[in-house]
């Protein structure tokens, strides 16, 4: 008699002494979920994600995983395992990286639940696992979807990144050709030629034409120094262009144009702002712009003292780089939807904030100085 098999058991039957065969090898797997009961309870999925690849796994309300897999690195790979696997999760969680936007993005457009969460905290919470590996952090990433305890991150519209792009390029173009530069300025001044200042008109041909006259007499440095009047030429015209671009949103951004209107501020600051802020609905209050900027007072507390002082830089977003320059990390602008007023934020010298309401003339594009 064959005793009560047990899910997943293998016994062997009643061979009367001799060995077993293969095919009386018994297997009793257990009743596979109906898709119906399946579809009705709640699904919460993980995503790991790399650059070559996305492990996931998908488990229900009890933790009790569903499916797992790997697919490629794309949104729609993402949305046919889901389909093929009869899964419909109430969230769909990965981490903050390099290709996060770009998924984030996707898997919205597709319809699916798609949240993106902080890494550092979701770092905190796979590192208390025994093992390390994609599998087992798409588990744990599915598990704080399941539990909720995560901090989901703004992903920026695609203009605003579109737009801190042709910011980022410029600036580094920039950087470029001050560095080229200064390395020629350092390498003529070792055999005692001293190049003047140049002025910034025509796109600095005044560096260029010095650096000719300066290789006519030296043919090794006619040699050496000709590459460096090329790429600086390319490194303006680049930058010249990008200038052009970035002045020609400007005046067709309504927000930008009336930022211009404080002194002090031109087309790139103003539109690094409102790459940066994006959606100022986000924000609740005013306070709360500066700090995501990283303008936060200093705090000194100890017992009964607790004094906060002067404002301090935390962050190195493009739009408080130099803040001592910049108005806009100065005074702060919100809400930037109305047209009949605006709230200005003054921060002091001695880190005081006061609020004022102000009206702002939206001038047009003939009235922006800084066009």
């Amino acid at each position: 008699m064959v005793p009560r098999i047990k899910a997943g058991q293998m016994t062997w039957c009643d061979c009367g002494g001799r060995s077993p065969e293969v095919n009386e090898v018994r297997y009793h797997w257990p009743h596979k979920q109906s898709s119906a009961r399946r579809m009705t309870m709640k699904q919460y999925a993980g995503l790991d994600v790399s650059l070559k690849g996305i492990s996931i796994c998908v488990m229900d309300g009890d933790g009790k995983v569903l499916a797992r897999g790997s697919v490629p690195t794309c949104p729609e790979a993402v949305s046919q395992f889901l389909a093929e696997n009869r899964l419909m999760p109430e969230r769909i969680v990965h981490e903050s990286g390099q290709l996060s936007i770009w998924l984030q993005r996707g898997l919205v457009r597709l319809g699916l639940p798609a949240i993106c969460i902080d890494a550092r905290q979701a770092h905190r919470a796979l590192s208390a696992r025994l093992n390390k590996s994609d599998t087992t952090d798409a588990e744990g990433l599915a598990q704080l979807a399941r539990t909720g305890w995560f901090a989901e991150v703004h992903v920026r519209s695609e203009a605003a990144d579109r737009l801190r792009m042709l910011i980022g390029s410029r600036e580094r173009l920039v950087q470029l050709r001050r560095d080229l530069e200064a390395h020629v300025r350092g390498v003529l001044k070792t055999f005692g030629i001293r190049l003047s200042a140049i002025n910034k008109g025509h796109m600095r041909q005044g560096f260029r034409d010095q650096l000719a006259a300066v290789t006519q007499t030296d043919p090794m440095l006619a040699r050496v120094m000709g590459g460096f009047i090329d790429t600086h030429e390319t490194l303006c015209t680049a930058t010249a262009a990008l200038d052009a671009e970035l002045r020609s949103i400007a005046r067709k951004t309504p927000v930008s144009r009336r930022l211009m209107t404080i002194p002090g501020v031109g087309p790139i600051v103003a539109l690094s702002f409102i790459g940066l802020v994006d959606d100022p609905g986000r924000f609740t209050k005013v306070a709360n712009i500066g700090a995501f900027l990283g303008l936060t007072p200093r705090r000194h507390q100890s017992g009964e003292i607790d004094w906060s002082g002067r404002w301090c830089q935390t962050d190195s977003n493009q739009s408080t780089q130099g803040q001592d320059r910049c108005p806009l990390c100065r005074t702060k602008l919100t809400p930037l939807g109305e047209s009949s007023g605006a709230v200005l934020l003054e921060v002091g010298s001695g880190g005081e904030a006061a609020l004022r309401v102000e009206m702002v003339e939206d001038r047009g594009v003939d009235g922006c100085e800084h066009l």
